[in-house]
């Protein structure tokens, strides 16, 4: 194929590709179809029909005999790919086929040969002095190419569909490049079109480009973005497919699908679909919950909040009950001691309550709190856990549960937080603590009596 090699040899240079420049078919490639052609029109002779070299008659039933046998070919390739390739495909236990084919590959090689055979035949009945051979060619070559753009868009998304499915894609996605890969064939096209049609040289056209640079830099700007993000985000494995990301300036939280050239898709958790900006992604704050999901668990951070006219020091009668909680049993021993050790270092009576340490009840239920997670099953003993008293705010004394479940499910997860919030509320009273609550508009306020 001459003329497409110096269309493409023709970037390089300045010199522009003009019909009167084109070369001749070659005859040995197209000697079987080039006899067809003939055939048929001295067929059309043969009826009568006045078909001399050079006539509008003879250019009409010629073009039409080439475009038949074009379309003929193109039959003939289409039968052989469905009933004979595309069978293979499908029986085949490979699954990269399986991807050609989805994508269209197939059917797109196939529709190059008709313009194969139209440029292979048209020089053998059309002289290059004549319009119609320029017409021709540059008709051939833009079918060429754009199916040939068509053929190569189909097969980057095979490849992309193929890479997809291995581990590789979660870690590092494709699909950023496929689709600059895409546009700068599109990009080329769109050259070598103008090429043909205005009969310059695409170096030509190239050079024209930097009169309008800023208005490209406009137009391309998310494009622009979005890749030198992807790069980014690629090299630094920032961002994967599956991520659960959370952006509340884009009202973004849920798992990413799709990281693309311009934009990237996020499935909510209510089932919506969020777009941002490709670049958004390394511009904005970005939480990524990757870190949770590959860790050893996932964090419960909540408090609850008592009230402060509850906190009192325990009393004999108090600890005599709570001695009879397995949990307590270590605790109260090693702090009874330690009290006992601490007023012989004094020398303090028991019965002098105003300068001797003693107990609390808050103290205690935040040491009962810290064993019972200890002893959680579903609480990883391998990370932090702790419960710690904040300070104290207009609404009680925040006691605060820090640790960590071995479940990472969002329901799971849910389950066991409320599972022990659940045993935390319902426990204090053996405390004598209680939970502060605001008042309810809706509460029963004593009624004065009459004057």
């Amino acid at each position: 194929m001459n003329y497409i090699t110096m269309l493409l040899s023709s970037i390089f240079t300045s010199t522009a590709v003009t019909p009167d420049a084109l070369p001749e078919p070659e005859q040995t490639g197209s000697q079987v179809v080039g006899d067809l052609v003939e055939l048929l029109i001295e067929a059309g002779q043969y009826f009568g029909m006045k078909l001399a070299p050079g006539t509008i008659s003879y250019q009409l039933f010629a073009l039409s005999s080439i475009i038949l046998v074009a379309f003929i070919a193109f039959i003939v390739v289409k039968f052989i790919l469905h009933f004979k390739v595309l069978r293979l495909v499908a029986k085949s236990s490979i699954t990269w086929d399986d991807c050609l084919m989805n994508a269209g590959v197939f059917r797109r090689i196939a529709r190059i040969v008709p313009g194969i055979v139209v440029y292979s035949t048209y020089g053998l009945f059309f002289e290059p002095e004549e319009k119609i051979y320029g017409v021709l060619a540059n008709l051939t070559a833009i079918y060429l190419l754009f199916t040939v753009w068509r053929t190569l868009s189909a097969s980057l998304t095979a490849i992309e569909s193929i890479y997809s499915k291995s581990q590789l894609a979660r870690k590092a996605p494709i699909t950023g490049f496929i689709q600059v890969a895409k546009l700068l064939f599109t990009l080329i096209l769109i050259f070598l079109i103008l090429s043909l049609i205005l009969g310059k040289s695409p170096i030509y056209l190239l050079s024209g480009l930097t009169a309008i640079a800023a208005v490209l830099l406009l137009i391309f700007r998310d494009t622009i973005l979005g890749f030198v993000a992807g790069i980014q985000i690629a090299a630094n494995r920032m961002f994967n497919t599956g991520d659960w990301i959370a952006m509340p300036k884009y009202e973004v939280d849920g798992e990413i699908l799709e990281i693309g050239l311009n934009v990237v898709k996020v499935q909510n958790w209510d089932k919506t679909i969020s777009t941002l900006p490709t670049y958004a992604l390394t511009t904005d704050a970005v939480k990524n919950w990757r870190g949770m999901t590959e860790s050893g668990g996932r964090r419960i951070k909540r408090s609850v909040y008592i009230d402060l006219h509850s906190v009192s020091f325990a009393d004999n009668e108090l600890l005599e009950e709570w001695e009879g909680m397995k949990l307590l049993n270590s605790y109260l021993k090693a702090k009874k001691q330690e009290l006992i050790d601490d007023r012989k270092s004094k020398s303090i009576e028991e019965t002098d309550i105003l300068n001797c340490r003693r107990l609390t009840n808050l103290g205690t239920f935040r040491a009962y709190l810290t064993a019972y997670l200890k002893n959680h099953e579903w609480i990883n003993q391998d990370l932090t856990c702790m419960v710690r008293q904040l300070p104290p705010t207009e609404i009680g004394i925040p006691l605060e549960i820090y640790c960590f479940s071995k479940e990472k499910d969002w329901v799971s997860y849910e389950r066991i937080q409320s599972d022990i919030f659940d045993h935390v509320i319902a426990i204090m009273p053996v405390f004598k603590l209680r939970a502060y609550q605001r008042v309810s508009s809706n509460f029963e306020q004593p009624q004065k009596n009459a004057q």
